[in-house]
């Protein structure tokens, strides 16, 4: 097993147990325990993780990136009720923007059924997903690939963008605040979805219920640039009347766990 698929792993650990223990991971893995401690060292310089007596535990930060592989195995059942959501105001013969998230992955899934697409993305993983479609519009932005999120970005994924108008952008973001709005934690993700917002007819943010009341480094765009949120849980009633006051739309799964 290479370092990197092992340090995953961990990370998979600590996102669903919250706490790891070297002697464990140690017999898990059948390496070394200073193997793992060098793991556990490398996720703490990465800010993915602390260092416990014997072990270590999750940075609940929410301003630290996941690796993508382990982002998209979170709250699967939440990004799965919102990407049918999204999928019934996708009409056949729509031209979409998809962004580089993970919940765009599950979007894209969702809407293989729908015929004479026109689908946009700066996701290499969307490109991959959708490799078997047939009938539709397939098109990469193109750009300079970002290690560790299968993502393009840069000037060039920004000018090809900005090349095209669809009929719906579909993006998520990393926080969502009633003052700043939507918020990425990196630059170069948040300038490419502000390039998104300006060139859509209908902009749709699709964000989990735990991306509310958050904030991140880059100001992607303000709530008045939406015109719906989907999210996986009925917002709080403060939110409610902040989307109403902006005139934006917001739909959530009825039937609440």
């Amino acid at each position: 097993m290479l370092a990197l698929e092992r340090r995953n792993l961990i990370l998979e650990k600590l996102q669903t147990e919250k706490r790891v223990v070297v002697s464990e991971l140690s017999q898990l893995y059948d390496v070394s325990e200073e193997t793992i401690r060098r793991d556990l060292d490398k996720l703490e310089k990465e800010g993915l993780a602390t260092k416990s007596y014997g072990g270590a535990v999750i940075n609940e930060n929410v301003s630290i990136d996941l690796p993508f592989n382990i982002r998209k195995n979170q709250n699967v059942a939440g990004k799965q009720k919102m990407a049918d959501i999204v999928a019934s105001l996708v009409q056949d013969g729509d031209h979409i923007f998809l962004d580089a998230s993970t919940t765009a992955v599950f979007i894209a899934k969702a809407l293989k059924e729908k015929e004479r697409l026109t689908v946009i993305t700066n996701s290499m993983e969307i490109l991959i997903e959708l490799s078997d479609v047939s009938g539709w519009n397939i098109i990469s932005t193109g750009g300079v690939m970002k290690e560790g999120y299968l993502a393009f970005l840069g000037s060039r994924t920004e000018e090809a963008i900005r090349s095209y108008y669809v009929d719906k952008v579909i993006f998520s973001c990393k926080a969502l605040d009633q003052e700043w709005g939507i918020m990425e934690s990196q630059e170069a993700f948040g300038t490419t979805k502000k390039a998104m917002l300006t060139s859509g007819r209908r902009k749709i943010l699709v964000v989990d219920s735990t991306k509310f009341d958050q904030t991140a480094f880059s100001v992607a765009g303000k709530l008045r640039d939406l015109d719906m949120v989907v999210t996986d849980k009925k917002p709080s009633e403060k939110w409610l009347a902040c989307f109403t006051d902006a005139g934006i739309e917001c739909r959530y799964p009825r039937i609440q766990p």
